[in-house]
């Protein structure tokens, strides 16, 4: 009798939906981290990005911008990249890139 309390006190716990309790929601800025290190990628072509980092987003009136730092391994180097994407805020259009490498920390 104590077995038949415990299961169905325990099957409760099966009717909880899965797709809600892992649903995890795409940031805004998504779409540009994938720009940045596809194109980081481009520009350091023999370079592995090992690491990044959302640093911030702005809007400057009709422009949007969003920076990310890029950590990179290009043989025995290390390296960072900062990269700022700028793009319409009022469309969504990619404007430019801008890539600055970091001294070594």
């Amino acid at each position: 009798m104590a077995l038949g309390i415990f299961m169905a006190g325990g099957s409760a716990y099966i009717d909880v939906p899965v797709a809600a309790a892992s649903a995890v929601e795409t940031p805004a800025y998504a779409k540009w981290s994938r720009l940045a290190v596809k194109q980081t990628m481009h520009k350091y072509p023999l370079a592995e990005v090992t690491d990044y980092l959302h640093i911030a987003t702005n809007t400057h009136g009709v422009t949007g911008v969003e920076k990310f730092r890029l950590w990179l391994r290009e043989d025995d180097r290390e390296f960072a990249v900062l990269v700022t994407v700028t793009y319409s805020a009022e469309t969504g259009k990619f404007i430019k890139i801008d890539f600055q490498e970091l001294p070594a920390e």
